[in-house]
């Protein structure tokens, strides 16, 4: 199996994504330029944090338009395991990968701090590691996480299970004052209908390490490979 990492010009967590995998999962992985469309047989790819073409506009508005995501798009809809970090959340967004907007955070200030996240869907690639209402300790750095979308979609995203992470307290409770950045619904994280796109606020890469005063983020790490290694095992 082999992961790819996207650069934009703005990127800043690539390289951190591309250690992750390379150094603590010791897997496969590859640096993916914006302005190509060759995606070089990975299995899986990573559009990481950081602050894609200077974050102008809004954020992802001008990354979703490079070549690469075109064909992040076409592997997408085959089913190919896409995860998006902080700003690759946002590029999912703005793509149309995922549903919904990343805006200002309601304190109108970047938070860069631990939080806890509790896990509502563990049948997605990306959580298959964890346990039901488990609740991970992972990083956030962002100015624009406060997720929102109409009515409509909100239901949509419950009733399908497609809301992958809240935000919560350490004992999984989950309230307003667990709530960073005013994300609607305390939504941390969500899924495309087909499971196989997520995107997710909070940083894994940053919480991999004991070094880093946490491993939780490796759970996301441990369950796509897990993923990608029984649907390979199955052909």
């Amino acid at each position: 199996m082999k992961f790819g990492v996207i650069i934009f010009p703005g990127s800043n967590c690539d390289h951190d994504a591309f250690w992750t995998i390379q150094q603590v999962a010791r897997q496969p992985v590859t640096f993916l330029w914006h302005e190509s469309h060759d995606l070089q047989n990975c299995d899986a790819i990573i559009v990481p944090g950081g602050f894609a073409f200077g974050d102008y506009l809004r954020t992802g508005a001008i990354a979703k338009f490079s070549p690469v995501m075109d064909s992040v798009r076409r592997f997408a809809g085959g089913g190919g395991l896409v995860l998006g970090i902080c700003n690759g959340f946002q590029i999912l967004c703005e793509a149309g990968l995922l549903p919904g907007a990343l805006m200002r955070n309601i304190g109108l200030k970047y938070v860069c701090k631990p939080v806890q996240v509790r896990v509502e869907n563990v049948a997605t690639p990306f959580t298959n590691a964890c346990s039901p209402g488990e609740v991970l300790t992972i990083p956030i750095g962002h100015m624009e996480g406060n997720y929102f979308c109409d009515q409509h979609t909100l239901d949509s995203l419950r009733r399908e299970n497609r809301i992958v992470f809240r935000y919560a307290t350490a004992t999984g409770e989950i309230s307003a004052a667990a709530n960073p950045n005013g994300s609607l619904d305390n939504i941390a994280g969500i899924c495309s209908p087909g499971g196989n796109v997520v995107g997710m606020m909070p940083h894994p890469e940053r919480s991999s390490e004991p070094e880093l005063g946490g491993t939780d983020g490796m759970k996301i790490f441990h369950s796509m490979i897990g993923a990608m290694t029984g649907a390979m095992s199955s052909k």
